[in-house]
């Protein structure tokens, strides 16, 4: 069956309807639904390579029936995330920035957990059916992986499920990732550039039927932002260097990094006499952002690195200090869980170690004399 291009829906939809109407009147309901009818959607930005496992093997994972290497091996889980009831194990490689990303949603994901084992949730995430009875969700991953971790995929729980699915999609998510203050900054502009994507699209069928084009403060309207956030998001899209920062980990609020864009454009259009950029100007810009980004980085690293310090207890017992020495720690049974460490943060590397001298003490192979 030959896929409906977006153009063809919006055409189909204008057609048939005002267009304020179908942005703002979509059918929904709530409804209780089996977690394990619904799936995340792989390219909403919000979204990390996640591998969600049955019951039975996240029981077995906790238990130390299986391990790692083992649910690795059975779901292909290299480079992404696994996900369960009671587990969620970061399988990219480590200290990459995958990793590293993935360990930040990693914590929230069990913070927003432990409040939905105990209450519900406030704001349900969004759903719509798909084509084989299934469900896809829209809006709420976060939440959605919450849910699984805390009561596990074979439970039910509550969702705000939309009659079919959204003509504008991506606009919808990015509808509720803009007004998120926990975001990282990629995902928020990924989001927005998926979105107005779709705008455009939009746009070209409403003058190709003889409607009024959409004006820049009807296109903030319908993103759902202010003309002063618009104006963020579009000065900050121009350039790959910028989204890139973003997608490695720059976590600069939009503001202040809308006026160190405009800043290097401002300089640029003086040195060579300028009012307006072109293409080619765009890109010699582009070039001087990402130059000046590295750099900025590199003093963060450097600085980074002169204050990173680890410190290892005092040892009184010889035996302790033998294990330590000729046994691979992270393979011993002390319920540590490696995987879970940030190695570029000192605090974090040094609590663990006091964690681990106080569990080896307290091991029967020791002789604490």
């Amino acid at each position: 069956m030959k896929k409906i291009s977006l153009e063809q829906e919006l055409a189909s939809v204008l057609r048939s309807e005002n267009p304020d109407n179908f942005l703002k009147q979509q059918l929904y309901d709530y409804k209780s639904i089996f977690l394990n009818r619904v799936f995340p959607d792989a390219s909403n930005p919000r979204f990390f390579p996640a591998v969600i496992i049955s019951d039975v093997h996240a029981y077995q994972l906790v238990s130390r029936q299986l391990s790692k290497q083992q649910l690795i091996s059975i779901y292909h889980a290299n480079d992404k995330v696994i996900i369960g009831k009671s587990c969620i194990v970061n399988c990219c490689i480590h200290n990459s920035i995958e990793w590293k990303k993935a360990n930040k949603s990693i914590e929230s994901i069990i913070e927003l957990a432990e409040n939905v084992a105990v209450s519900e949730l406030i704001q349900v995430p969004t759903i719509y059916p798909t084509d084989n009875g299934d469900f896809q969700i829209l809006t709420g991953h976060r939440r959605f992986f919450a849910m699984i971790y805390a009561n596990g995929v074979d439970s039910a729980s509550h969702f705000k499920v939309y009659q079919s699915k959204p003509a504008l999609q991506k606009t919808k998510q990015f509808q509720e990732n803009s007004c998120r203050e926990d975001l990282p900054q990629y995902g928020k502009l990924q989001a927005y550039q998926d979105s107005i994507r779709e705008i455009e699209v939009l746009n070209t069928s409403l003058k190709r039927m003889g409607k009024k084009a959409l004006t820049v403060r009807k296109t903030a309207s319908i993103l759902g932002i202010s003309m002063g956030a618009y104006d963020n998001y579009n000065v900050l899209s121009r350039y790959p260097a910028i989204f890139n920062a973003y997608k490695n980990g720059n976590s600069t609020s939009f503001v202040k990094m809308k006026k160190f864009v405009l800043k290097i454009e401002e300089d640029y259009k003086l040195e060579n006499n300028v009012l307006i950029l072109n293409v080619d100007n765009k890109k010699e810009v582009n070039k001087k952002i990402k130059s000046s980004l590295n750099d900025v980085d590199k003093n963060q690293a450097d600085s980074i690195k002169k204050q990173y310090s680890c410190n290892i207890s005092q040892i009184n017992s010889p035996e302790l200090l033998k294990m330590i020495l000729q046994k691979n720690i992270f393979e011993l049974e002390l319920g540590l869980d490696w995987d879970a460490v940030n190695w570029d943060d000192s605090i974090q590397v040094n609590r663990m170690l006091k964690e681990l001298i106080k569990k080896l003490l307290a091991s029967n192979d020791i002789d604490r004399r």
